[in-house]
């Protein structure tokens, strides 16, 4: 497998607080990766990037393909090869997914590396949810997603779930463990996911050691507090 690197942009503490000004452009975005997840500028929807493309989940869950020049503010990116692969059949709810993968990562000495994973399969269901964009800054993301959240259910569905994975130690910068994002098979529904039941489905995962992290330029970005402890109020929002 060639070399891989994450790429990140800004932190999730910084998202957290709410610095939601674009730092990239899609069209930049998907020259580092062609796998992964974020937001747009202004928390508008949920980032999905699948196979060179980037998608938005809406406030009700439908999808759409950005615009080159659209504005992102945060997200992580790499490059899919599928260098572990395994099925993932009859998995009830999320823990038992994210438990699923921790054990298939730690058979290969992977868990103090970072990965990207994308499962293709059949579900039961997709507990999902994206929101509407916020203009403001210094609003942190828990409030503005008690305004702007929106959250919905996938029934027999097929299609993907794309994430990453972050060791505990890079708390802060992304969210430990596994964070997942859904696509329909027919790029038309998706969010962020809360709770997945899986019928039957095929995992492919690539470890990663190397990651590139593109903090804003900008003034402003220096006037957010990041050494605050934002544990809880971040496990709240996923």
């Amino acid at each position: 497998m060639p070399e891989n690197r994450m790429y990140q942009v800004s932190t999730l503490q910084a998202l957290a607080l709410g610095y939601t000004r674009a730092v990239v452009s899609a069209e930049e975005l998907l020259l580092k990766g062609d796998t992964g997840l974020g937001t747009f500028e202004g928390v508008d929807g949920e980032m999905i990037v699948m196979e060179g493309r980037c998608f938005r989940a809406d406030q009700d869950g439908q999808v759409d393909v950005v615009a080159p020049t659209t504005g992102v503010p945060f997200a992580a990116v790499a490059r899919l090869y599928g260098d572990q692969q395994f099925s993932m059949d009859g998995m009830p709810n999320i823990e038992s997914v994210r438990s699923e993968l921790t054990r298939k990562i730690e058979e290969r000495f992977g868990l103090n590396s970072m990965h990207v994973v994308r499962i293709d399969g059949e579900f039961e269901k997709v507990d999902a949810r994206s929101e509407s964009p916020y203009r403001s800054h210094h609003v942190t993301l828990k409030e503005i997603l008690s305004e702007t959240q929106r959250a919905f259910l996938f029934q027999n569905i097929r299609g993907s779930l794309v994430g990453v994975y972050f060791p505990d130690y890079m708390d802060g910068i992304n969210m430990p463990g596994w964070h997942l994002h859904f696509l329909s098979e027919d790029r038309t529904k998706g969010g962020h996911v809360f709770d997945v039941s899986v019928r039957t489905a095929v995992a492919r995962v690539d470890k990663i050691s190397n990651m590139e992290l593109d903090l804003p330029k900008e003034a402003a970005f220096d006037t957010y507090a990041l050494k605050q402890n934002l544990q809880e109020e971040i496990k709240s929002v996923e």
